[in-house]
């Protein structure tokens, strides 16, 4: 049977090579060896097996066999251990999604680690990266300056990675970031830029930081923006009226700052119905 047809899998028409894998919640178990024949595919172009269970086993370095990948999806599929440094030759890829499995009663266990590699190396020759989901993964480092030159970033989650210092602020002006998640990295200082008008953001999240400053009342400006969460960080300032202007906005958080002032609550309601 011509396996083209069966599903999660398509093909190239014209050559009948596979390039095509979607094997998430498959209920795939056990690990995948560095001979497994799967890295014999060197015409696959998306590979996704998220949501599976390869019993806490390293990712191979042959995964890095796989150079035409502009897609690999990783993620919640119990790996463990570090991040091999081969996966920095997939210079072809838009999307890698490694986020691990949490175990919520093992917390430790369920974590997968970017040391050495450390995240910069792993980025360094992946600059046509449009998603890049790591959340949960165990970095602990600053976050690389050079992910600012990341142009075609459009999606980044890096929380609860173990980052520290501070955020360059250069990655908020990305010009198609829509997605920043960067919660739960309590030694991550910074502050919010003033935003421009052209930004694109729709989902920004910088809970549990150590964020400090003021809500710049160019958030406003945010026209995209749906989700904006920055409880339980060090904010200090008025609220501005502002926020009122952000039409889209289905998620606020801002709980446990220092901000003070009042906000026109039948005002924002109406401008957000």
């Amino acid at each position: 049977m011509d396996c083209c047809f069966w599903e999660g899998i398509w093909c190239d028409q014209d050559t009948g090579h596979v390039i095509g894998l979607n094997l998430s919640s498959s209920y795939l178990l056990g690990s995948i060896n560095f001979n497994n024949s799967l890295f014999h595919l060197f015409h696959l172009q998306h590979l996704n097996l998220a949501f599976n269970d390869f019993n806490y086993s390293k990712i191979s370095f042959t995964f890095a066999n796989l150079t035409s990948l502009t897609y690999l999806n990783l993620s919640n599929s119990f790996f463990l251990g570090q991040i091999p440094f081969e996966l920095s030759r997939l210079t072809s890829l838009s999307t890698l999604g490694l986020a691990p499995y949490y175990d919520l009663f093992f917390p430790k266990k369920g974590w997968l680690e970017l040391k050495r590699p450390n995240l910069r190396s792993l980025l360094e020759n992946l600059t046509s990266l449009e998603y890049l989901h790591l959340s949960s993964t165990e970095i602990s480092s600053r976050i690389p300056s050079t992910l600012a030159n990341m142009s075609s970033l459009r999606s980044i989650h890096l929380g609860d990675c173990g980052l520290f210092g501070e955020f360059p602020m250069a990655i908020f002006q990305l010009p198609k970031l829509q997605v920043l998640i960067l919660y739960e990295n309590l030694g991550f200082t910074g502050n919010l830029p003033e935003f421009q008008f052209h930004n694109q953001l729709m989902v920004l999240g910088v809970e549990f930081t150590s964020f400090s400053g003021k809500l710049p009342a160019s958030i406003g400006m945010l026209s995209s923006l749906e989700y904006l969460s920055a409880s339980n960080c060090n904010f200090s300032s008025l609220l501005p009226p502002s926020l009122g202007n952000l039409t889209k906005l289905q998620f606020l958080a801002l709980d446990s700052n220092s901000f003070n002032g009042t906000i026109e609550i039948d005002t924002f309601l109406s401008s957000n119905t």
